[in-house]
């Protein structure tokens, strides 16, 4: 008698495990506005905040109320966001210069400016280093930057063109093996991916606009459960995994020019989608 219960529990547990994951939805739209183009959506959990690298600046928005608290300017080509709260500075990248400037994060003044290299693109924060490392695309390198003094330490030839990155926790960035595990079909035109380990949801934001959910069964198997239609160019998103919150840009665009994909962002079009699992 005394296995009946063990037998059941197996039963519901397996029957849980079979059941679909739960789907998600745009649970609010923020209007941010102001002009010119984006690229990486950085969420900052501890304070809630969520940086978006914006051609000449990076705003920084509240993620709770959508409310724009500050940017930081004097960036000449922002792309990428990384935060070191441990000592309290920020760093953006600025491509069009190679460099990479460090910030305040109180009050997103800017303080140094690093040397870094060309197409200097994505960065982050790697806390096993203690180290930030700028991801230069058409340089083929990495910058590494000490956070604290915001001093450059030196620059790593990495013989390909790097996108992004993301701290293996051990001291190592981006990969352990570099294997290949599985493949899942996307839409066209993604720039921006996230993994939540609480959900085992993959994310991807595509520039026809739809988010992709890709499901992890297992370590070596993946499925798509979802297409969520966002906006087209809506091809960025950031990951708050505290709070299973994704964060994609949206904006509409007026007549593109001769030889050009999209036109110019229209005056007050510019905002953030903010997506959860419906129930929240």
């Amino acid at each position: 008698m005394r296995r009946v219960p063990i037998v059941l529990t197996l039963v519901l547990a397996q029957a849980a495990s079979a059941q679909p994951p739960t789907p998600y939805s745009i649970t609010q739209t923020y209007t941010l506005g102001g002009e010119g183009f984006w690229d990486y959506v950085v969420p900052d959990p501890p304070s809630h905040r969520v940086y978006i690298g914006r051609q000449t600046r990076v705003m920084v928005v509240d993620e709770d109320s959508g409310k724009l608290l500050g940017e930081v300017t004097g960036i000449n080509g922002a792309h990428g966001t990384a935060i070191v709260a441990d000592t309290g500075h920020g760093f953006a990248t600025s491509s069009e210069d190679k460099s990479v400037v460090m910030f305040d994060l109180k009050s997103l003044k800017q303080l140094a400016r690093i040397p870094a290299a060309e197409d200097a693109d994505a960065i982050i924060y790697d806390p096993a280093s203690k180290r930030v490392f700028s991801l230069n695309g058409d340089a083929n390198s990495a910058t590494v930057i000490e956070p604290r003094g915001g001093t450059h330490v030196t620059d790593i030839a990495l013989g390909g063109k790097p996108e992004y990155a993301a701290s293996a926790g051990d001291g190592k960035v981006d990969y352990k093996s570099g294997k290949v595990v599985a493949t899942a079909p996307i839409e066209m035109g993604v720039d921006g991916s996230g993994y939540d380990p609480a959900t085992g949801d993959v994310f991807t934001s595509n520039g026809e606009g739809t988010l992709t959910v890709i499901h992890e069964d297992s370590p070596d198997r993946y499925t798509v459960v979802q297409n969520l239609a966002t906006s087209p160019g809506s091809r960025n998103m950031g990951l708050d995994p505290t709070t299973h919150t994704i964060f994609v840009v949206t904006a509409k665009f007026g007549p593109p020019a001769a030889g050009a994909r999209r036109g110019a962002v229209l005056p007050d079009s510019f905002g953030l989608l903010v997506i959860q699992r419906s129930g929240g």
